[in-house]
């Protein structure tokens, strides 16, 4: 039995939770006697069986490998083989304006619905055997679970983006070759990060531009806002339409809804756990394909939310990725046009301040005695002297949020009366 001195991956897995790094991504969940649950914040947390705490886990490899695939330890840039780099949008071997050439796919899909088709179509061509994706709960919709399925049909159900704790990267077949995975930017770099340190080819990896996961309760508290009547029949935070509006509708025929706007800008962003403020990679960089939305933008030069037909970047970064977007093409289940990874950072302004004021975020984060995970490769200084001014706000912001929204008091009024 190890002693107290010693560092087990149970002892790391609490550390990263203690310190707010966790982004509630399911890796930990591959380890046995190790679970995820929501915690008293509405977050997706790991936990640790009381007989795991005193299995050894202290072999020099398991503790690299959990330190090499936690999203909350280290998060690298990615530089995959024959890929182009762009300082927002990341690797890529292509980019382009893409839709699922099936009207019910892209009617419910968050944009396009691409992923989901190229999920179905990898499935039903035999190339993967079973896919790794999110969906509303059947027993209660207002809630999200991991699924994993062998059915090409029931696929289309993953449809649609969930503004919700969930953790993919938890499911059994998360790892295995044949899988197809669909998870959020922190899960990609846990499933392939594992994956390829276990010695065995990673999963193909589908992911999407990610700006965090708000905590449960902000749905429970939109859904009374609201007005909705429990128990609920369906509910969803986008999709049928685009962007689409959050919508929950009650088993006595009830429905409630709001714009994605303001459910996302006024209820459910605001309430983004710690870890997500501090990515450095919410463009899905460890994916063989990311998906995100390509919005028109407004005279003002915003992204305009308007009601139209669904419309995604779709981003090949891999060569493996490369492939499955062209035999997509050429199979017709998809329809793309050419698109300049500028175009693309010009429509997602959150994704361009999101890296460019990180440092400051992260130095906040150091001053407040609260350890961030370890950022390299991105060139984040380079961005970062473009305004000085800027980052000064965002250091000073990120403190005060710490300590109002997170109850993080600095190092020097601990332990004060």
């Amino acid at each position: 039995m190890p002693n107290a001195s010693q560092t087990t991956v149970a002892s790391r897995i609490e550390d990263v939770v203690r310190t707010m790094r966790c982004s509630g991504c399911g890796l930990c969940a591959q380890y046995e006697g190790v679970t995820m649950a929501l915690d008293d914040g509405g977050y997706m947390r790991p936990v640790i069986a009381t007989d795991s705490r005193t299995r050894t886990m202290t072999a020099p490899r398991e503790l690299a490998l959990f330190d090499g695939s936690c999203p909350g330890v280290t998060v690298e840039a990615q530089r995959p083989e024959d890929a182009q780099r762009h300082p927002v949008i990341g690797p890529y071997q292509g980019i382009w304006a893409a839709h699922s050439t099936d009207p019910e796919a892209r009617f419910n899909g968050s944009s396009g619905g691409v992923l989901t088709t190229i999920a179905r179509f990898l499935v039903d061509t035999g190339r993967q055997s079973t896919v790794v994706g999110a969906r509303a709960d059947e027993s209660d919709p207002s809630r999200t679970r991991t699924v994993q399925t062998s059915d090409a049909s029931e696929v289309t159900s993953l449809a649609g983006s969930r503004y919700a704790p969930v953790s993919n990267a938890s499911a059994p077949d998360a790892l295995r070759s044949s899988t197809v995975f669909i998870g959020k930017p922190c899960e990609a770099q846990a499933v392939r990060r594992m994956s390829s340190a276990n010695g065995g080819e990673a999963p193909v990896i589908l992911s999407f531009f990610c700006a965090g996961t708000p905590r449960q309760d902000a749905t429970d508290e939109l859904l009374d806002e609201l007005g909705a009547h429990r128990p609920l029949e369906s509910m969803w935070y986008r999709g049928h339409g685009w962007p689409g509006s959050f919508t929950a509708n009650g088993q006595d025929g009830g429905s409630v809804s709001v714009s994605y706007s303001d459910s996302w800008g006024a209820a459910l962003g605001p309430t983004v756990q710690w870890r997500c403020r501090l990515c450095a990679d919410g463009v899905g960089e460890y994916s063989d394909v990311t998906a995100a939305d390509y919005w028109e933008s407004t005279p003002e030069g915003y992204p305009d939310f308007a009601e139209k037909d669904g419309v995604s970047a779709l981003i090949a970064r891999t060569r493996r990725g490369y492939e499955i977007v062209q035999e997509a093409v050429a199979a017709g289940v998809i329809a793309v046009e050419p698109l300049e990874p500028d175009a693309l950072a010009e429509v997602q302004p959150y994704q361009v301040s999101r890296r460019q004021y990180l440092p400051a975020r992260l130095a906040a984060s150091r001053t407040m005695g609260v350890t961030p995970p370890r950022v390299r490769g991105f060139g984040l200084s380079r961005m970062a002297v473009k305004d000085p001014k800027g980052l000064w706000q965002q250091y000073r912001g990120s403190m005060s949020r710490l300590r109002r929204k997170f109850g993080v008091e600095p190092p020097w009024l601990r332990g004060r009366d």
